[in-house]
């Protein structure tokens, strides 16, 4: 891993994630891309070539001068830091970022008091995810003791999510971290008997080329109360999950329970996308 994009509106939630982002750095050696989006209005846009010219430049002016302060830590001395500042209006433009400067991770905090509530209600870090060809790590709560030592990976074992299981892989070995699949079977919504539990599996580590590896099947009355139960007795650092691009983490799951599962998940979350 060796660049890092950490898109940033001056929050506090971009300080949490900035420092997330920091801690990776030094762990893999990589750079931190800063990028801070202007989103210029239309109104703006619509006046005349030279006024939107001087007022472009005004606004710039100042998102770099915040960025002196905003990037004047302690935990980010020793790392190379390069700042970006465009009138990015659409969030898929990242993936052009991404791709000219070999981006390997986005780290973005997620604003709200309880869980990624704002995932689902047209948020900046949902679009990210929903775009991003990379993957995403999404931070919440400001976490100074952040290590990437456990991470969990939870799917439907469906075949769609072979290629995302392989990426975590491949992202855990990189930190020289433990990587544990996870099955949460409740009473309610596709319920699987032992059998056909074992089945799946069995058909989607074949697939994935990693038959031998134990998969946790864990039961509960709900996907996303398995999930958080498990992640607390386990003490897991990250919970990583495939995501659709275009209908968000909603559908990561058989069934619609990702909204809950983003919504209260106070460790960050790892998205891949499908």
């Amino acid at each position: 891993m060796q660049n890092i994009l950490v898109p940033v509106d001056f929050s506090e939630s971009s300080v949490n994630a900035l420092e997330v982002a920091a801690k990776i750095a030094k762990l893999q050696n990589a750079d931190i891309t800063v990028l801070h989006m202007l989103g210029l209005s239309e109104a703006m846009l619509t006046k005349d070539e030279s006024q939107e010219f001087e007022e472009a430049k005004y606004y710039m002016g100042l998102a770099k001068k915040r960025f002196k302060t905003f990037l004047d830590k302690q935990y980010l001395k020793g790392i190379r830091i390069h700042k970006i500042v465009q009138n990015y209006k659409i969030f898929s433009e990242l993936n052009n970022v991404s791709r000219e400067r070999h981006i390997n991770l986005i780290v973005m905090g997620s604003h709200g008091t309880s869980g990624l509530n704002e995932f689902f209600v047209g948020s900046n870090t949902e679009k990210v995810v929903r775009t991003s060809d990379v993957p995403v790590l999404v931070v919440k709560d400001p976490t100074p003791d952040f290590q990437i030592k456990n991470i969990v990976f939870a799917c439907s074992f469906g075949d769609n999510s072979v290629l995302a299981y392989k990426n975590a892989i491949d992202f855990a070995e990189k930190f020289s971290a433990k990587l544990k699949p996870i099955y949460i079977n409740t009473p309610y919504d596709n319920f699987l008997s032992t059998s056909e539990t074992e089945e799946r599996i069995s058909n989607f580590m074949f697939k994935a080329g990693g038959s031998k590896v134990q998969v946790e099947v864990y039961n509960d009355y709900s996907v996303e109360r398995g999930l958080f139960n498990y992640c607390n007795k386990a003490q897991m650092d990250v919970l990583a999950i495939p995501t659709h691009g275009r209908r968000g983490l909603s559908h990561f799951f058989i069934g619609s329970i990702g909204e809950d599962v983003a919504n209260h998940a106070r460790l960050p979350v790892l998205t891949f996308k499908l």
